[in-house]
């Protein structure tokens, strides 16, 4: 797919866990390793901004186009 989706690298760089973060968007740990595996064929805009929020980033932080 050519959308990247750069989780994995936030997280890390702000020192959480991928657990700790679906607990605090109030996620499954499923759905969002679906999303960081990049094989999520949609996410919702509320889940996006709450991403954001707790990550301290923005959308093009998160997420990428390849071709």
């Amino acid at each position: 797919m050519p959308i990247i989706i750069a989780l994995d690298k936030l997280l890390a760089e702000r020192n959480m866990t991928s657990k700790e973060l679906a607990e605090r968007v109030g996620i499954t740990q499923a759905n969002l390793s679906i999303l960081r595996s990049g094989k999520a064929k949609a996410i919702r805009f509320s889940t996006l901004m709450a991403i954001c929020e707790e990550l301290e980033c923005q959308p093009g932080d998160l997420l990428r186009y390849e071709k």
